[in-house]
This record gives C-alpha cells, sequence and structure tokens, in this order.
C-alpha cells in the first residue's frame, strides 16, 4: 500500500460516484460476498487468540467486510463475554469497549441490518440498548474498506474479504485502488488487496486471519503479496479447504485458512488429512494450537519457513521439498537448458476463426492446420480436419481486405460479432484481428504441444504440420532432440514439478501453464551422452511411465529413496493415478 496517499483525502468525483453505486445497489453476486459457516468463522478466531478466556477488552479487533455478520457477531459475543466474566461495572462498558472492535462494509442495506443484529446480540447479553446502540454505532462503518480511513492498528483482523475480479470494478474506482495498492497485479482478485491494506495495520504480534480463495499463494499475480509477507510478517498457519463445505452457498472457489502474525518469519503449521468437512476442523484447530511437535502426525505438518520473496507457497508437497530444492540448485531450467515455452493461439472467436481447413472459404495463404488439444493421443497428434484464418501476412501486418477478396468476404460476414469482441473495441481499425498474432512459420517447426489442464504430463510430438491452439503450450528448441525432451517432460521428475507450483482444478486436475513449465528443471544437453540421448528419444511416446523415469531420473542423481519419494509424488498428482 502507498502510505504516502492519506486516506482521508477527499476522493475525485467519479471514484464517489462509483463507491455510492456500489454501496446501494448490486446483489450478493454482484458484490462479491460470500458468507461463511459458523465452525470456519470459530476457528479462525481461535486461531488468532481472540478467546473468551483473555480480556479482550484490552484487544482490537478489525473485520473489513462484515457482510451479514458471521464474523462480526461472534466477535462481539465472545469479546462481551469475557468482559462479563471481568468483572468490571456494566456502567464502564462503552469507556471499556468502544475502542474494542472496528467493522467496515460498503453495502447500506446490509450495513443496516448488521447493525440491528450488533444491537440485539448485546442486548440479548445484557447490555443496555443504551449502552448497545452508541457502541454499535462507534464500532461500525459504512465505507470502502479500502478507501475509508481507520483510526490505530489492530491486534486481530478477520474475515471473508469479497471474491470481485477486475473487470467487475468501476474504471474509475480500479484506477484509484491501482494508485493506492501495490499489489494490485496482472490479474489479481480484490480479496489481494483486503491481505495488502489489513497486514498495514496489524500492531506488532497482532494475527490476521483470513478464509479466501488460495489462488494466490502459487499464481503469478500473488507475488507482490507473498513478497510482502515473507519481507515482514509470519505465514503461522495454513489450513487447505478445498474440498470442505466451507460456505453457505456453492461458490467457484479454492478456499484456504490463512494465519499471518506480524512478526519475524518462521516455520508454517499445516493442516493434513481429515479436512473434508468443516466439521471436522476443531481438531484440526486444536492440534494446531499446541506446541510443535517432532513426532508424526496425521492432521498437522511443520514446513520450515515456506516464505522467500515473491516465490510460489509449497505447502501441500512437504514431503518433496528438500528434492525439489536440491534440483533447482543444481539444474537449470527448461529455457535456460535450451528450449523456449509459448502458447497457442487465442482467436478471441473460435466459432468464426476455427473450422474444417478445407471447407474454410478463404484464400489458402491465409489459413493454417491447427492442432487443438482433442487431437492428442499416443504422444503425436491425430489431426481432426481443423484450420484456423489467419489474419496476418508474415510482416505481422494484417493482411489487407482489398488484396484478399475471399478472406473479405468471409470475414465481412461475420463483421456485426467480431466488431462486439473485447479487442475489437480496443483496435477498430484492426477489428479483424485474432487476440494473438499468427506466426505461419510455428506450423513447419517441429515442437512439443502440453494441453492446459491435465491429469498427468501429456506431451505430444508435432514433426512440423501444425499450429497451436490456444490452450496448447509450445515447446520448441534449436539444439534438443525433441523425442529425448518429449521423455523428459513426461517424467516423474517434470511432474513433480508442475504439481508443486501448479494450483489444482476441480477434481484435482493440474495446470500446464507455461508459468509452471518454466520452472521444470532439465539437465544440460551436455550433460547427457549420446547413447543416454537415444534411450530418451526410444521411451518418448510409451505409456510405460516406469520405463520412462528408468532412463530420466539417473540424470538427475535420483536413486533409491529420493527416486521413490518422486515417483510416489508424481503417481498421487495423476489423476486417476
Amino acid at each position: 500500500m502507498n502510505l504516502m496517499l492519506p486516506l482521508t483525502e477527499l476522493r475525485p468525483e467519479a471514484v464517489a460516484a462509483a463507491v455510492e453505486a456500489l454501496a446501494s445497489g448490486g446483489g450478493i453476486e454482484e458484490r462479491g460476498a460470500v458468507f461463511t459457516k459458523s465452525g470456519v468463522v470459530d476457528s479462525i478466531l481461535d486461531l488468532c487468540a481472540y478467546s473468551v478466556d483473555r480480556q479482550l477488552h484490552h484487544f482490537r479487533l478489525l473485520e473489513p467486510s462484515f457482510g451479514d455478520g458471521d464474523f462480526l457477531i461472534p466477535a462481539i459475543r465472545r469479546l462481551a463475554e469475557s468482559f462479563l466474566r471481568s468483572g468490571l461495572e456494566m456502567s464502564k462498558a462503552f469507556e471499556s469497549l468502544s475502542g474494542s472492535i472496528r467493522g467496515i462494509e460498503l453495502h447500506r442495506d446490509t450495513f443496516s441490518a448488521t447493525t440491528h443484529r450488533a444491537v440485539a446480540t448485546l442486548t440479548e447479553m445484557g447490555f443496555e440498548t443504551g449502552v448497545a446502540a452508541p457502541l454499535v454505532s462507534t464500532w461500525l462503518r459504512n465505507d470502502d474498506f479500502l478507501l475509508s480511513a481507520v483510526d490505530g492498528e489492530f491486534d486481530v483482523i478477520v474475515g471473508n474479504p469479497p471474491y470481485v475480479r477486475q473487470e467487475r470494478i468501476p474504471a474509475p474506482l480500479l484506477r484509484e485502488y491501482r494508485r493506492r495498492y501495490s499489489t494490485l497485479y496482472d490479474r489479481a482478485d480484490l480479496y489481494v488487496l483486503f491481505f495488502e491494506r489489513a497486514l498495514d495495520l496489524l500492531r506488532d504480534r497482532g494475527a490476521l486471519g483470513f478464509i479466501c480463495s488460495n489462488r494466490w499463494i502459487k499464481n503469478k499475480y500473488g507475488g507482490p503479496l507473498r513478497r510482502k509477507v515473507a519481507n515482514a510478517f509470519h505465514l503461522k498457519f495454513f489450513i487447505d479447504l478445498e474440498r470442505a463445505d466451507a460456505f453457505h452457498s456453492e461458490v467457484i472457489a479454492y478456499p484456504a485458512i490463512t494465519v499471518i502474525e506480524k512478526t519475524k518469519p518462521g516455520d508454517t503449521r499445516v493442516a493434513l488429512g481429515n479436512r473434508e468437512t468443516a466439521v471436522g476442523l476443531p481438531a484440526v484447530v486444536a492440534e494446531l494450537l499446541l506446541p510443535p511437535s517432532n513426532g508424526h502426525s496425521a492432521l498437522t505438518l511443520e514446513v520450515p519457513n515456506p516464505t522467500s520473496g515473491d516465490d510460489p507457497w509449497l505447502l501441500d508437497s512437504p514431503e518433496i521439498l528438500p528434492i525439489l530444492r536440491r534440483l533447482e540448485l543444481n539444474f537449470p531450467t527448461l529455457e535456460q537448458a535450451g528450449a523456449k515455452v509459448g502458447i497457442g493461439v487465442a482467436t478471441g472467436c473460435d466459432r468464426v476463426f476455427i473450422g474444417n481447413h478445407d471447407e474454410l472459404p478463404v484464400e489458402d495463404d491465409r489459413k493454417v492446420r491447427i492442432a487443438m488439444a482433442s487431437d492428442l493421443s499416443g504422444g503425436g497428434v491425430t489431426w481432426s480436419g481443423r484450420g484456423v484464418v489467419n489474419p496476418y501476412l508474415e510482416s505481422g501486418e494484417l493482411a489487407s481486405l482489398e488484396g484478399f477478396p475471399r478472406f473479405a468476404a468471409y470475414i465481412g460476414s461475420h463483421e456485426k460479432v467480431l466488431k462486439s469482441r473485447h479487442t475489437a473495441k480496443e483496435h477498430p481499425t484492426k477489428w479483424y484481428k485474432t487476440i494473438d498474432r499468427i506466426f505461419p512459420q510455428l506450423t513447419s517447426r517441429p515442437k512439443l504441444l502440453i494441453p492446459d489442464i491435465k491429469g498427468s504430463a501429456t506431451v505430444a510430438y508435432d514433426e512440423g504440420r501444425f499450429y497451436p491452439h490456444h490452450n496448447l503450450y509450445v515447446v520448441t528448441s534449436e539444439v534438443w532432440d525433441l523425442r529425448a525432451l518429449q521423455a523428459l517432460l513426461r517424467s516423474s521428475v517434470a511432474l513433480m514439478f508442475v504439481a508443486a507450483y501448479s494450483v489444482r482444478m476441480s477434481g484435482g486436475f493440474l495446470r500446464f501453464q507455461a508459468q509452471y513449465l518454466r520452472r521444470i528443471r532439465c539437465p544440460h544437453l551436455s550433460a547427457i551422452s549420446a547413447p543416454h540421448l537415444a534411450a530418451l528419444a526410444g521411451v518418448a511416446s510409451t505409456a510405460d511411465i516406469h520405463m520412462v523415469d528408468s532412463v530420466v531420473l539417473p540424470l538427475f542423481g535420483l536413486h533409491g529413496q529420493d527416486a521413490a519419494v518422486v515417483s510416489s509424488f508424481a503417481n498421487s498428482a495423476r489423476v486417476g493415478g
């Protein structure tokens, strides 16, 4: 966060209007609100040491987007019970508790309803309305947390920050967020900014406990936030709830409980096993709160200091971390070893640009044969006959409609739909361009094709016949025998790297994106003998992964127990493996 920008400064008119629109309208989905089950809330409050056996009136708690009060109301109950246990006189309640809670909520109707619930909660616990109402009025604010002035620092910050993609944030507000927050990077979701601001509001030894998507701990967009945590905070607890029913409604999210303390970095207690349901959380939390033990646990383990710069956090792969780090230290990345990773063409309108190659009614030099993910089989490409219309000349310029009459007629017949695309609106004079430029020379170049989402390492060899579709990643090399490289990329070593760094999709499927493929380590070509290269090429397309591994693993010095650990981890990562 840019601390040089005071949050009390006058908001530009366009920003104020955007905030007002969000405050006064929008349903749950539009606001990114997702409501959390009570078992999860109690677990987070316990992990942040906000418990009734402590004198909570000496602590300050913040809930930055309180919604229907899933966190706020339980926190108020704990605070009130702690106060009643303290023996302090009720006449001291306002004085003792007025600074104990701060809650912020943007949506006006939700703010009003939860305010009434908060007052009712206090009165149910024995506080007079004349005390309860002023307390709640002092505690709660109707505003945008990311822009609102907040007094002081906090011992505990808890919540479930809103799930809102950048494209759904009004443009003036998005620009203002970019001006203020350094973690709004790449495709970062709004919850990342909530982390940044909340961390800046923690006092020394204070704890932040959020439940939200786990994607930021590995994805590219989470890099700046991971760096912030690594530099000045301790990732204390992490519970993966990817398979848990943690929310009151179905959401397309991969949740995790993350507890971060403002203290020097250290080891992280990570929850394992028995976490398929929120009901199982009490046992997990109870064990996390015990002193670290060197003994084996079926529920939790200690991951040694997993935060370093903006590197992804490998919290779900502790058994292979020593091996993985050793390979990273001793071997170059795939691209450092002489290969290049790219991606196929995104057209922005496949139904227009892609069709049966022979039937596309354009000039021959305005179309190329395209390989789709469904065409990959048996280590090669079984072409389905599709092609892609190529609007680019070899120079990189768009082909003129005047120079290619058949191309012009076909494109013109789809002008309305092509002009409605985002890329066409950004470049009105180039309304018929594909999102990505097509380089026809790639068609004739030997390459390896890897589909984005798969249950195992699917690597197909194309001798130089097809152009790749956008859900295929492409590996080329000027120096490697691609058949030998194909074997390396199909091995358990390569899958270990992808599975460790990748985020999982529904059903456990892996993402084989460029950012993960580029993390794969590979021997220098000069370190591999000619007979071993021939052996690699010989097993490139075999279905027997054990045979592939028997040739590949020795190149990395992996034998005995280490080889078994890598093979076992890779096998567990394969869907159906």
